[in-house]
């Protein structure tokens, strides 16, 4: 078997995967190409991520719990976790605040899931790991400062 035809054959059997999981309902269509954070992925700075994400006004979540090191040894490798306490969760999203491009993730949580997440993100600088929350359409949000000895994203 030629390498071209595995290749297809490879690629042809993922894009069915996702297509059989998106009729099924597993999926929406938008949550497998990540279309509705394209915006926030590509803004430069905290205020225009915040803004693509539509969380220009979010409040202080005091049911939202942000766990990150006081400091960072290994910026390229920093452990966040979110866990939110607030009703139907259904979105998360985590922000550096001082990165090149601020947003570093976003979960979309289908009904039903424990709105709680752990991912590591890379950091520039010392800075404001931001965690996001959406909830019944309303945005709520949490801050923790992370002091960095030696920058990742260099």
């Amino acid at each position: 078997m030629d390498r071209k035809r595995r290749a297809l054959l490879r690629a042809s059997s993922g894009l069915g995967v996702l297509g059989l999981l998106a009729a099924a309902g597993v999926i929406a269509p938008e949550l497998a190409q990540a279309a509705a954070a394209r915006a926030g992925f590509d803004a430069r700075d905290l205020d225009a991520a915040l803004a693509a994400l539509g969380a220009q006004h979010a409040e202080q979540g005091a049911e939202i719990s942000l766990t990150a090191p006081d400091i960072a040894e290994v910026a390229s490798a920093v452990s966040v976790g979110v866990l939110s306490r607030v009703p139907g969760t259904d979105r998360i999203a985590i922000l550096v605040s001082k990165n090149p491009f601020p947003l570093a993730a976003v979960f979309s949580l289908p009904e039903g899931t424990q709105p709680e997440v752990t991912t590591r993100v890379k950091m520039a600088q010392s800075a404001d790991v931001v965690a996001l929350v959406r909830a019944n359409g309303r945005f709520h949000v949490v801050k923790k400062v992370v002091a960095v000895t030696i920058g990742g994203c260099s």
